[in-house]
């Protein structure tokens, strides 16, 4: 298998991480890919048309799209129900949980590219507060879930762990540890595993 990724990409960190927890990372051929907007990469786009990142080719040739799916794959592949449920009510807790966190990378990453991409007399910053008062009220809601933050390692905290590394490595300044006290612990508890230490994006 071979993962298009990006060290930057806090969507290809999730199934990095989850690759080594399932064990399969030495599966796995890493393949270094760049997608900017506004920037044509029609060697990419042949591999994922809405150029977005991770993407893994699988050894058939067949491709699997979406960091969840992906990870989703991996777990099947892995023997099924180790980061994420495999049926009833904490599966849909789950998937749900995922839906928002996911919903909060794709906030960030345009707060990102609103800052950094699009030249300054076009940007809009009603736009870019509105996207990141969504991430913000997303860390919220997750400071006061208590079973997620001290739950078994899954999927849920897999992508927690990326939106707050993804807050610490593009806006360092945004204040997150201080808002959020609870989180900061659970980041700091996450930091100890292997799989999260060893995925932080390196320094800008």
């Amino acid at each position: 298998m071979k993962l298009t990724f990006s060290p930057a990409s806090p969507f290809a960190r999730k199934v990095r991480i989850a690759a080594i927890e399932l064990g399969l990372i030495d599966k796995i051929e890493f393949i270094s890919a760049t997608v900017v907007p506004g920037q044509r990469n029609d060697e990419y786009s042949k591999i994922n048309p809405v150029k977005k990142l991770p993407a893994l080719i699988l050894d058939n040739g067949d491709v699997v799209l979406d960091s969840y799916v992906i990870v989703e794959y991996l777990d099947e592949l892995a023997g099924g129900g180790k980061l994420i449920p495999a049926s009833g009510p904490s599966r849909w807790k789950v998937k749900s949980d995922h839906s928002l966190l996911q919903g909060m990378l794709d906030s960030m990453l345009l707060c990102r590219y609103e800052k950094m991409v699009r030249p300054e007399p076009l940007r809009w910053q009603d736009w870019a507060d509105d996207h990141w008062n969504r991430a913000w009220n997303g860390m919220a809601r997750f400071e006061k879930q208590a079973d997620m933050l001290s739950g078994p390692f899954g999927i849920s905290q897999i992508a927690l762990v990326c939106v707050l590394g993804y807050a610490d490595f593009r806006f360092a300044d945004c204040g997150w540890r201080k808002a959020y006290p609870k989180l900061d612990a659970f980041h700091e508890k996450m930091l100890a595993r292997p799989s999260v230490k060893i995925s932080v994006p390196p320094p800008a």
